[in-house]
């Protein structure tokens, strides 16, 4: 974890005593693979909150507390901000615990009723999301100009590193316009709010009825389109592998929560959906490791790689899955070792 500036520290300590927080004891928290930093605070009384350290407060605090709110309307749980100061990029919020998923599944947790207050907690999203509430919030719209400009990461950052040069701008624009078949049906559905980041790092149990059994957390880049792609995103997990027979199931849970939805298109859109994800994956986890020396993320590349071919091979991805082939051979895909110097 990065150093703390003496003037950054001096901000939050007096951010902390203005909140009647000065004697709690910190104990720094993992991060994730954004610059916001997390901190345990230990009250006397033995209570515990969570201070939020952001460096892009209008990025991600401010639609993480606008956000929430919604999410809370609706009967999900999340966690309550109890100060926060936007300007300076300082939040102190509920503390959910440690039980992540991730832990209970590590620690050998029946997987089953995780993923079903998982599926459970989207079923409610997509069945309670307030009309109006993406306008009123300004969410980024996950329409194909948007997840296209989002794929194209794989090009800048992962196709450069294993073929040894850029792309020429034609096959650039024909990797724009294979997404593009592929995603504009996809994108022409009903749409609803859209996570981004949901998987079992993100999610708790909490000891709460029901759907608020699951504590969500991690959902301030949400933003409004395919209603498949949380789904898709909680069932093939980048840092797990999670049972086909256990997934089959969790997809045939959502569609039996909306019978009018086309299964067959919502397991396309899931594919596609899918390989956008796991496309962008890949680069990501190799600029970190390339820019930012972050090379444990690489031991996930092989996995991401598996489920990103699954999905290529399936009839609605076949014109991504011919530009791959024309541009990206077996040896430069999952076989690809990251060098330690570039």
């Amino acid at each position: 974890m990065a150093a703390v500036s003496s003037a950054r520290e001096a901000e939050i300590a007096a951010f902390l005593a203005a909140n009647g927080l000065s004697d709690a004891a910190r104990e720094p928290l993992a991060g994730d693979a954004s610059a916001r930093r997390y901190e345990r605070l230990r009250k006397a009384d033995g209570g515990t909150l969570i201070l939020v350290d952001t460096p892009a407060p209008a990025e991600d605090l401010v639609p993480f507390i606008a956000i929430g709110a919604e999410l809370s309307a609706i009967g999900l749980s999340v966690p309550g901000v109890i100060a926060s100061d936007v300007k300076r990029g300082l939040a102190i919020q509920d503390d959910f615990g440690n039980e992540t998923f991730t832990r209970l599944l590590a620690a050998g947790a029946d997987p089953q009723p995780l993923y079903e207050m998982a599926t459970d907690a989207l079923i409610t999203i997509h069945r309670g999301w307030p009309e109006g509430a993406a306008q009123r919030l300004a969410l980024p719209v996950y329409d194909p100009n948007l997840f296209i400009a989002q794929t194209r990461l794989f090009i800048d950052a992962y196709v450069p590193v294993v073929l040894g040069q850029p792309l020429s701008e034609k096959d650039r624009s024909d990797f724009d316009t294979a997404w593009r078949t592929v995603l504009e049906p996809v994108c022409a559905g009903a749409p609803s709010l859209l996570l981004r980041d949901y998987h079992v790092d993100n999610l708790l149990r909490l000891p709460r009825p029901g759907v608020k059994a699951a504590g969500l957390i991690d959902f301030q880049g949400a933003g409004w389109g395919p209603r498949a792609y949380d789904l898709v995103s909680l069932l093939e997990d980048a840092r797990r592998d999670v049972a086909p027979d256990l997934a089959d199931a969790m997809v045939a849970r959502y569609l039996a929560a909306f019978p009018e939805t086309d299964a067959a298109a919502f397991r396309r859109a899931m594919a596609v959906l899918g390989a956008v994800r796991h496309a962008r994956i890949v680069a990501i986890f190799v600029r970190l490791a390339l820019s930012q020396g972050r090379r444990s993320y690489l031991v996930h590349l092989p996995r991401v790689w598996r489920l990103l071919e699954a999905q290529l091979a399936k009839p609605a991805l076949a014109p991504v899955a011919g530009w791959f082939d024309r541009h990206l051979p077996p040896a430069a895909r999952a076989a690809f070792v990251v060098p330690e110097m570039i």
